[in-house]
C-alpha cells in the first residue's frame, strides 16, 4: 500500500506559519531588551555615585543612609548618655527609667550592678548632683556592625567640693523599631561596657 503523499500547500502554511512565529517572538524579544538596556541606562545617568577611600563606587542613596544612620547614632548616643550619668536625688529614678529603653541587658545589669553598690543610695544619702559636662562619641562600622566608643565628662557636686571624672564607654548599636517617645531612633545599644573611669582634678574644685 503506497503512503498518500501530504498536501504541498498545507506543508507551506505550517512553514510560513511557524517563520512568521519564530520572526515575531525575534523581534518581541529584541524590543524588550533595547527597552530594558534604555531604562537601565537612563536609570544610571539619573543616579549619583560617590568614590570610597579604596576606590569603589557607591550610590549615593546609600551614602546618604549612611550618614543620616550616623546622625541618629550620635543623637542616640547624646541621649543615653545624658539619661544614664546626668542625675541626681530627684531625678535619677525618671532619666534612669528612659535610659533602659535605649539599650539592651547589657545595660540593665550595669544599672543593677550600681544599684547592689549602693550608687544610687548615696545620691540620695548625700543630696549629690551629677552633671554632665560633654559627651563625645565615635562610631565604627565593620562588616555592617557598629561599633562605638563614647567618652563622657561629668563633675559630681559634693556641696562644697565638685569632682570632675571622665568616662570612656563603649558597645555596638543595632536598629529596633522605633517607639516614640520611649526610643525615638530606632537603636539600640548592646555589649555596653564602662572602660575607664579617671578623675581629672585629683584635689576637687571648691566652690
Amino acid at each position: 500500500m503506497k503512503t498518500p503523499y501530504k498536501n504541498i500547500y498545507n506543508i507551506l502554511k505550517l512553514n510560513r506559519f511557524i517563520v512568521l512565529a519564530v520572526v515575531i517572538f525575534a523581534m518581541l524579544s529584541s524590543t524588550f531588551s533595547l527597552w530594558m538596556a534604555f531604562k537601565t541606562n537612563k536609570a544610571a545617568l539619573n543616579s549619583a555615585f560617590a568614590i570610597n577611600t579604596d576606590g569603589s563606587i557607591i550610590p549615593l542613596k546609600l551614602v546618604t543612609q549612611k550618614e543620616n544612620f550616623r546622625v541618629e547614632a550620635l543623637a542616640h548616643l547624646e541621649l543615653f548618655h545624658n539619661y544614664f550619668y546626668n542625675i541626681d536625688a530627684s531625678n535619677y529614678e525618671r532619666n534612669l527609667e528612659k535610659a533602659l529603653w535605649l539599650g539592651n541587658s547589657a545595660v540593665d545589669n550595669l544599672y543593677r550592678q550600681k544599684k547592689a553598690d549602693g550608687v544610687y543610695n548615696r545620691l540620695l544619702q548625700y543630696s549629690l548632683v551629677q552633671k554632665v559636662l560633654s559627651i563625645d562619641s565615635r562610631i565604627s562600622e565593620s562588616n555592617g556592625t557598629y561599633s562605638f566608643t563614647t567618652t563622657t565628662i561629668f563633675e559630681i557636686n559634693r556641696g562644697s567640693i565638685i569632682d570632675t571624672y571622665e568616662l570612656v564607654s563603649s558597645g555596638n548599636l543595632i536598629t529596633v523599631d522605633r517607639n516614640f517617645p520611649n526610643n525615638p531612633h530606632g537603636l539600640l545599644i548592646t555589649n555596653y561596657f564602662e572602660n575607664t573611669l579617671k578623675k581629672l582634678n585629683d584635689e576637687g574644685r571648691k566652690k
